[in-house]
């Protein structure tokens, strides 16, 4: 799919299935509902069990897997071209379990007075906290993309020893935040995403302006600089970008790992490695995906449900290895 006709015949088969795939999402479930239910819910709503299930669980759920998963799918595409790396993503990179050790002090400290507007600085903080840690640890005496994942890999470690530690010890006051802590889109509310939606759109707006500067980036540091690339402004707008989009969406639905590995690299396949089309199928895939794995997760052990974050896990583990192996191959 290398024409541009292609390409936008692939992004509007992508918003259908995105779509489609949402409709299903709200539809089916522990109860089944029509089409006709959701009409009814928003055009007649009676305060009934099946519209209030419908209106406050079902279509918040989708429209907070839609946004998270586009957020981390292409916080993973830049984060691959910007470090050179193409295992890197915000979960591998200790990014999210940054923001969520963060999130996880606080709720020890604040317990339940904790708001989400609060969650979402702190996320914030987290996640910058973290970034710097491994650009720190990573970028001396160079900026070496290995040095920076095996940096990655330490801070990812340390934080989810410490965040299992603190939740060991604190087994009361952080009994409710287990299900979030292993990634969960499960009643979030709608409220909870349109706090952290003008984040997410900043980022997505941040990245999708840099996809020119990105396509220079990859031809490697001294041809971009000969291109006139002002290199450490678009990594500092790239990192702003990704602390954004991981930070906003660690702290409404929880570390939910390799969504950002597994999209950019299917995306691949269908659009190059031009960002300018990359970034945008990365988002709808993104979406597409997670929405689609918490639909899956509904049904392993109904009635109870499985977290996302298992089932993204259980993707992208597979995934991992075999990005790995195929790049030791190559060298």
């Amino acid at each position: 799919m290398r024409s541009r006709r292609s390409k936008v015949t692939g992004l509007g088969i992508g918003l259908i299935g995105l779509a489609a795939v949402m409709v299903c999402s709200v539809l089916f479930g522990l109860q089944q509902f029509g089409l006709h239910d959701i009409w009814m819910a928003y055009r007649h709503f009676d305060g009934s069990n099946e519209h209030l299930i419908l209106t406050t669980t079902r279509v918040p759920r989708t429209l907070t897997a839609a946004a998270v998963g586009a957020s981390l799918a292409v916080a993973g595409a830049v984060m691959q071209v910007m470090t050179r790396n193409p295992i890197a993503s915000p979960s591998v990179f200790g990014i999210n379990s940054g923001a969520a050790l963060f999130i996880v002090i606080a709720i020890v400290a604040f317990g339940s007075s904790l708001t989400m507007g609060s969650m979402i600085w702190i996320a914030f903080a987290g996640a910058i906290v973290a970034s710097v840690c491994v650009y720190a640890l990573g970028a001396g005496g160079g900026y070496d993309p290995i040095r920076l994942t095996l940096a990655g890999a330490a801070i990812a470690a340390f934080s989810s020893s410490v965040t299992s530690g603190l939740m060991l010890v604190h087994k009361q006051s952080l009994e409710s935040a287990l299900f979030w802590m292993i990634g969960s889109v499960s009643g979030r509310r709608l409220d909870h995403l349109l706090i952290v939606l003008p984040y997410l759109a900043a980022g997505l707006l941040i990245a999708f302006l840099l996809s020119n500067a990105l396509n220079i980036m990859a031809l490697g540091d001294d041809n971009a600089k000969g291109l006139g690339q002002r290199l450490m402004r678009v990594r500092l707008l790239c990192t702003l970008s990704v602390i954004l989009l991981a930070g906003g969406s660690v702290s409404v639905a929880g570390p939910i790992a390799f969504v950002g590995l597994v999209v950019p690299h299917l995306c691949r396949y269908l659009t190059g490695n031009d960002h300018r089309w990359l970034l945008p199928y990365c988002a709808l895939t993104g979406a597409a995906l997670l929405v689609a794995a918490d639909l899956a997760s509904r049904f392993v052990l109904m009635p109870k449900e499985v977290p996302v974050g298992v089932a993204t896990a259980l993707i992208g583990v597979p995934f991992l290895i075999r990005v790995s192996r195929r790049k030791r191959h190559a060298e």
